[in-house]
């Protein structure tokens, strides 16, 4: 009995691992989607299993990236098909939280690409110009990779790049109104309401707004920035520490620091259907430092009943109340 098992889970591992190498290769189309649904639909426990070998992959590849910061100019995506590879990589990964994979991507009439996200789902993709995007939970961009510019629309959501050097093809991430343009660097962008946030982790970029000429700004390494279509909200210069805490997620994973009980919250929103509502507002402005799974709502909870001795009521389907 117990051989049997181990050998399904085997054939399952492998078929995923295939399955994963080809999301990352650029070379997923809606019918290898299709198809994967259909297979994860057979065997309940196979969602629980591509879960945490996507959190394995997300996580090994957040790494890589960081160790291969010295190289200049990426190589170029290369399809994935060795399985003793995937191996290697889910061992060294195995301490990574779960988050979920899949995503769809449809290409458009304009000769541009749609890729979307779902809530909790973290997704790294390589680009066909040697650039990366790792996107975030409940995403949506536009790509479209011309042979003068390379036009990226954040439609909604969050991503970083870590984008090829190619200075006859800038790199522009569009948000709105809002601009962010790089060479060859590594940030992230995120929607902000009608204000868009910028993280630099290497390299440098420059945002404009489309509306204001004299809204220009100019980031590094280190510096984050909040930018309106008419003003600069917000700046810090020179906090790669707060950066990389930002940007936990590529790893997924939440990291507080002296973070607001509602601002925490709303992070852990993000990435869970089952949401945290804060029912009393007088501990909404207490702060928290922590370092906790993206996917882990209950456990973030009974960390601030025992820190604040407050109460949590489950009661309500899809609802952690803290009162």
């Amino acid at each position: 009995m117990t051989s049997q098992a181990s050998g399904a889970r085997s054939s399952d591992e492998d078929f995923i691992a295939q399955q994963i190498a080809r999301m990352d290769s650029g070379a997923w189309t809606a019918a290898d989607e299709a198809m994967l649904q259909t297979w994860l639909d057979e065997v309940p426990t196979r969602r629980g299993l591509l879960l945490r070998m996507e959190a394995q992959w997300v996580a090994l590849d957040s790494a890589s990236a960081e160790a291969d910061s010295t190289v200049e100019e990426p190589a170029a995506p290369v399809a994935i098909s060795s399985f003793s590879r995937w191996t290697r990589r889910g061992l060294m990964g195995a301490a990574a939280a779960s988050v979920v994979g899949g995503y769809l991507a449809f290409r458009l009439g304009d000769g541009a690409t749609n890729f979307e996200t779902r809530v909790g789902e973290i997704r790294r993709l390589p680009l066909a110009d040697g650039s990366v995007m790792t996107m975030n939970s409940a995403s949506q961009i536009k790509v479209n990779l011309a042979q003068d510019v390379r036009q990226i629309a954040l439609l909604q959501g969050e991503a970083w790049f870590e984008v090829a050097k190619d200075a006859k093809r800038p790199f522009i991430v569009q948000v709105g109104d809002v601009q962010v343009r790089a060479v060859g660097t590594a940030f992230s962008v995120r929607t902000r309401g009608t204000a868009v946030e910028v993280l630099v982790t290497e390299g440098v970029v420059e945002t404009s707004a489309r509306h204001d000429s004299k809204l220009q700004l100019t980031l590094k390494g280190g510096d984050r920035a909040i930018v309106g279509a008419s003003a600069l909200v917000d700046f810090e210069t020179g906090q790669s520490t707060n950066v990389d805490r930002a940007l936990a997620w590529r790893s997924g994973m939440i990291d507080l620091n002296g973070t607001p009980l509602s601002s925490a919250a709303e992070e852990f929103n993000r990435y869970n259907q089952r949401q945290i509502v804060i029912a009393d507002p007088a501990i909404a402005a207490e702060q928290f430092d922590g370092l906790f799974r993206v996917n882990d709502p209950d456990g973030f909870a009974e960390a601030v009943k025992a820190s604040l001795g407050v109460s949590i009521n489950t009661t309500e389907p899809g609802i952690i109340r803290i009162e």
